[in-house]
């Protein structure tokens, strides 16, 4: 198995370490990736750096995308390693400074964050001093296997105060072996990974200006609806209210329905119906993240005020 050991930015590490988040965004003012073809899941640890030049924590890979700064704040918000747009400017520096609200910084997503007490923070080995963004290691060579263990065993360590009766739980057991993980996404995660996979234009529409698209659940999350990209459109603001409200629909065969509640509760929408039974104007390349048609079928049958 690969793993990323990538260098932390000690002000974003401290800051995220005092809170409980489910995923983060190890952001960098560049817009090239660290890596690339890593798969989903892949363990992405955190180098501190100098004075304390130490593995203290990581997380589980989902995506790589580059943003806008104002949009990765809106998606990401504190989980950006600051409590406010002014004080992530500070950390984005000459980012911020030079190309202003412009400038597209590489996200890099992550899910199911931990982070070591210092006592138990690990020594990365064969790692050399001019290396200024990160290193991939194999568990299947020496140094790889031995990190892997160590952060394992740091991480073992301190999850034995909460272990129960019962064993150890499948949350704490997936640290230890050198496996894969298939991480429990968020919602910053399901929007970077539904923009990406609709190429940034709404899926009803084709509009292109990424401030406006947002990320619309086809079964909504509070009805057990799921952060998964197949549970996803990337929609227009205005549309994505619509969708919600059920006065917009997908059919299963990927045709665009208009509920005549428009016109009867707010006596137009010339603009909407004129896309009534039309195919979508985007959807996904590949077939694992185009919608699910039953998805799609329980909205329309069960949300759509047709």
């Amino acid at each position: 198995m690969k793993f990323w050991v990538g260098v932390t930015d000690n002000r974003w590490y401290e800051f995220l370490a005092q809170r409980r988040l489910d995923e983060v965004n190890f952001w960098q003012p560049s817009a090239t990736p660290p890596f690339k073809g890593a798969p989903v899941g892949m363990p992405f640890l955190f180098k501190l750096k100098r004075p304390n030049n130490h593995i203290a924590g990581g997380g589980f890979f989902v995506t790589y995308s580059t943003l806008p700064v104002p949009l990765a704040w809106e998606i990401f918000g504190e989980k950006n390693g600051a409590a406010a747009l002014d004080e992530f400017f500070a950390l984005l520096g000459p980012l911020a400074s030079g190309r202003g609200l412009s400038g597209a910084i590489g996200c890099t997503v992550l899910t199911n964050p931990f982070f070591l007490p210092a006592e138990r923070w690990v020594e990365p080995p064969g790692w050399a001093p001019n290396i200024v963004r990160g290193k991939m290691y194999e568990t299947s060579l020496d140094d790889g296997s031995a990190l892997w263990a160590a952060v394992a065993r740091s991480l073992s360590q301190e999850r034995a105060q909460v272990m129960t009766p019962e064993g150890i739980s499948e949350e704490e057991a997936k640290y230890g072996p050198a496996v894969l993980v298939s991480p429990r996404l968020g919602q910053a995660s399901f929007r970077v990974l539904i923009t990406d996979a609709y190429k940034r234009r709404c899926a009803i529409t084709g509009e292109s200006t990424l401030i406006a698209l947002e990320a619309a659940h086809i079964v909504p999350y509070a009805h057990e609806g799921t952060h998964d990209v197949r549970n996803g459109l990337l929609l227009r603001a205005d549309f994505h209210r619509l969708y919600d409200a059920g006065l917009v629909s997908v059919t299963p065969g990927l045709r665009i329905k208009i509920s005549p509640r428009i016109h009867e509760a707010y006596f137009n929408g010339k603009a909407y119906y004129r896309m009534n039974d039309a195919s979508l104007t985007q959807i996904p390349d590949r077939p694992e993240q185009r919608p699910d048609p039953d998805r799609l079928n329980w909205h329309y049958k069960n949300c759509f005020q047709a």
